[in-house]
């Protein structure tokens, strides 16, 4: 390999070397997480387990689904609250006013 003189380029010079470092630091990444996929699942193949089941992770979500909604607006049923969270403001304000959360239940 080759030495580079940086303190000899233009800025110009070292801002293409730094693109090509950074699109073959890229590759290199890239073609070593391939590899070793390419090992595991030689080492998988035929045993019955999958990664999943030998290292014990499973769905990798948010834990929670997305909850139906409960509560609706009597006058924009567009508006509407699951019951998780800060209350929306138009429920907010029709509390103030004296009205129950049973009001505004789905």
């Amino acid at each position: 390999m080759a030495a580079v003189n940086v303190e000899r380029m233009s800025l110009r010079e070292i801002n293409d070397l730094e693109a090509k470092i950074a699109k073959a630091k890229s590759a290199a990444r890239e073609k070593a997480k391939s590899d070793i996929k390419d090992k595991i699942d030689r080492l998988i193949d035929g045993t019955g387990f999958t990664v999943a089941e030998l290292y014990g992770f499973a769905n990798r979500g948010r834990g929670r689904s997305k909850s139906a909604a409960k509560y609706a607006n009597p006058e924009n049923k567009n508006e509407t609250w699951t019951g998780r969270g800060r209350k929306p403001n138009w429920l907010v304000a029709r509390l103030k006013k004296g009205a129950k959360m049973e009001d505004f239940s789905i």
